[in-house]
């Protein structure tokens, strides 16, 4: 008798079906698992044995043959455990046969029966759902298969409690109701005294959507400003929401099967190899880029970080997706994210500070920033200089003006946005003018005569390529938006441009 239980294996955030089959027949006792497994999956052997083991059942003295369709494709991830020993089960005449038909499975065995949470239960449940099967996953996870809606789930917490559900001998509790993270954010621009041309920096760029680059010395309030960016940012929307929360599933991150409203922000340490900024190693893991998929890729030090790392960023932050190519599988991430990055404006970091500055100034802030190149510093819409903070400063009152204010003047440049769209088709529509190109671009942000004017000239001066010269119209177009201009004016030009100065250059 062979036995047929549903999987999933997963390429990226795609879903590929698996066929989990499991044929006992006379010979030797052996338990093999063929399919192109990896070592994760080989090892579940025991874990099934155990698992079966604590019901008080032993696997008959046959030879067992686990077969993972199709075979060509790797299988990666414990996840294959519950449909191994659903299969066994079936095989063994435990469980009926029709009981799995229509259902997907996934879940991992502990030694003592209990099944714990696996990763990418939410993409595998909506592909669950747009095939008309339900889904039978583990208690811890049943949450974060709830947020799909109309779908036949089945979450259990122990093996034993599954086999019994399944033979109509116990009723499981319904899953746990999906629940959304809080929008309330305790960090506030309140806390940052004095550096207005920087908070005036980051409004611009909460509002189009845009990247951006802080320069200063040590201990002027870079990191403060960035962290919080995702505080004026408006909400994710529920499209937004499953996205993001879909790539959080598949890496395991997803806590409590909790789907969050808040802007994902990530912040990796300057260390972080090619890998683990734009995906990749063995398994061909989502990279920072893809985790801050719809929010904000903070990269503190930039020039500290792995040349090769961040030109391995152009790509993604130009199309919004990276894709991880390897000899064994090709896997594309989605990577729509707003780059937020600070250095010091040289190596010892207090070029401007006659007092602190090295005797190699300026030629150590050039070889300083010439660490970064051209066409990464290309992508970036603004750059803004952050002064040191006199102790002045620290002494006056907190501001009176916070992130709610600023959140909501974001809010409306946002909608008026929206509303300029909205007449377009859904996969050409953009979500902030950071996403202009084309005639669109040209359409929506056509500056006046003066404007005009003045942008040819500057780029004239500033040998702006064509994609900084694009660039400064779509920040010119959010300031319009701030302002409540129906056109780029010539004012609007004018601040766009201050904020191509390349630093050290």
């Amino acid at each position: 008798m062979t036995a047929r239980v549903g999987t999933v294996a997963f390429r990226g955030i795609e879903i590929v079906d698996v066929d989990v089959q499991v044929q006992m027949a006379s010979g030797l006792p052996a338990f093999a698992v063929v399919g192109l497994a990896d070592k994760a999956v080989g090892e579940s052997r025991e874990r099934v044995r155990a698992a079966l083991a604590a019901m008080g059942l032993a696997l008959p003295p046959r030879r067992i043959t686990v077969n993972l369709a199709p075979a060509d494709l790797a299988k990666e991830g414990s996840h294959y455990d519950l449909p191994i020993a659903l299969g066994l089960l079936v095989a063994m005449e435990v469980v009926p046969a029709d009981a799995l038909a229509g259902f997907s499975v996934l879940g991992e065995l502990a030694l003592d029966g209990r099944i714990t949470a696996v990763a990418g239960v939410l993409p595998a449940a909506i592909a669950a759902v747009a095939a008309g099967r339900g889904i039978i996953c583990p208690a811890a996870n049943s949450s974060e298969a709830s947020w799909v809606g109309d779908i036949q789930l089945i979450a259990a917490p122990t093996l034993l409690g599954l086999v019994n559900h399944l033979k109509g001998q116990q009723v499981l509790p319904p899953p746990a109701p999906a629940t959304v993270g809080a929008l309330d954010d305790p960090l506030d621009l309140k806390d940052i005294k004095g550096q207005e041309s920087a908070k005036r920096a980051l409004e611009v760029v909460a509002a189009g959507g845009h990247n951006l680059l802080m320069t200063g010395p040590p201990g002027s309030g870079k990191s403060m400003l960035a962290a919080r960016l995702p505080g004026i940012l408006p909400p994710l929307t529920p499209a937004e929401a499953l996205e993001t929360s879909m790539v959080h599933s598949v890496a395991g991150l997803l806590r409590e099967g909790r789907l969050e409203r808040r802007r994902p922000f990530r912040d990796p340490h300057h260390s972080a190899s090619m890998a683990a900024l734009v995906g990749g190693g063995q398994r061909s893991r989502p990279g920072e880029v893809s985790l801050a998929h719809n929010g904000v890729l903070f990269l503190d030090e930039l020039p500290e970080f792995e040349r090769r790392a961040l030109e391995a960023l152009r790509q993604p932050l130009e199309t919004g997706q990276v894709m991880v190519a390897r000899a064994n599988i090709h896997v594309t991430y989605p990577a729509r994210v707003q780059l937020i990055a600070a250095c010091n404006p040289c190596k010892c970091g207090h070029l401007d500070d006659a007092a602190l500055a090295c005797a190699h100034a300026p030629k150590c802030a050039q070889d300083y920033m010439a660490r970064l190149s051209g066409p990464l510093l290309d992508r970036i819409d603004l750059m803004v200089d952050v002064p040191r903070v006199e102790t002045s400063d620290l002494t006056l009152p907190p501001p009176a003006e916070g992130s709610a204010a600023v959140r909501a003047r974001v809010a409306v440049a946002r909608a008026i946005q929206a509303g300029r769209f909205q007449d377009l088709a859904p996969e050409r529509r953009p979500r902030s003018n950071a996403e202009l190109e084309g005639e669109l671009l040209e359409r929506v942000a056509r500056p006046s005569a003066e404007g005009q004017g003045l942008l040819a000239t500057a780029a004239e001066r500033l040998r702006l390529s064509a994609r900084g010269y694009h660039r400064v119209l779509k920040v010119a177009r959010t300031l319009a938006d701030l302002d409540g201009a129906a056109t780029v004016a010539r004012m609007h030009i004018a601040e766009a441009l201050s904020y191509r100065r390349v630093p050290g250059r």
